[in-house]
């Protein structure tokens, strides 16, 4: 199985084999602690105008949307796993808007198995793809960060067989050095609580995968138990 590992929408439009798109800080974060809070399904869309308009017409739907790591007026949840923890999303669909993750998944090209994935289910969304027996698997990272990067790496190993060689807390050590990481963790952020660092960086909190389809006019992810 060739595994490859690629960055952006760019590298979402030129994957092959099953495609993998990361965002760990922090949309594919929100995603799976909205589903494993009881949302039905996650509904992403490229920009915040179509996150308005789905939700208009999407019975029970919350909203979830962020412009460059800030809050949108008018939208009370932010792109936050924190916020998401304390929204009652049983039964409901939580429709997604950000920076990063939403427009790379977007870009997927058609014919593909997509999974959405981050730290918390990285393990389960390994085993998904080898449940498939691919003969390529396209790991993207959605932004040029260091947690997209540390997770596409311990999801290489895991995939390759080789998971002693990608300890997560050395992988996330230049996320850690970083004056972005200090930032966030200084917890002054606006929609942005410093808990939500605890939450997205635990790696393996979940036992499910994301995997994502498409459909009229957003990318849809669903819960799935690997076996």
């Amino acid at each position: 199985m060739k595994v490859t590992r690629a960055l952006g929408i760019e590298g979402a439009r030129a994957a092959t084999g099953i495609v993998v798109v990361i965002d760990v800080i922090r949309a594919f974060s929100v995603s799976a602690y909205a589903l494993a809070g009881g949302a039905r399904e996650c509904l992403l869309v490229p920009t915040v105008d179509e996150a308005r308009a789905l939700a208009d017409e999407t019975p029970d739907a919350v909203v979830s949307a962020e412009v460059d790591t800030l809050p949108v007026e008018g939208i009370a949840i932010s792109n936050s796993p924190t916020q998401i923890t304390q929204a009652d999303l049983r039964g409901r669909a939580l429709i997604q808007r950000t920076s990063a993750g939403t427009p790379v998944i977007s870009a997927v090209g058609e014919g593909h198995d997509i999974y959405a994935a981050s730290l918390v289910v990285a393990r389960a969304t390994a085993q998904a793809c080898l449940l498939r027996k691919p003969d390529a698997v396209t790991l993207v990272a959605s932004g040029d960060f260091p947690e997209d990067h540390a997770c596409a790496l311990y999801m290489e190993s895991l995939i390759s067989g080789t998971p002693d060689a990608a300890s997560v807390e050395e992988l996330l050590r230049p996320l850690y050095a970083s004056e972005r990481y200090k930032r966030f963790a200084s917890g002054d952020w606006p929609g942005f609580p410093k808990t939500d660092l605890d939450l997205a960086l635990v790696p393996d909190r979940f036992d499910f995968a994301m995997p994502a389809t498409r459909a009229a006019g957003c990318v849809r992810l669903l819960m799935l138990r690997p076996g």
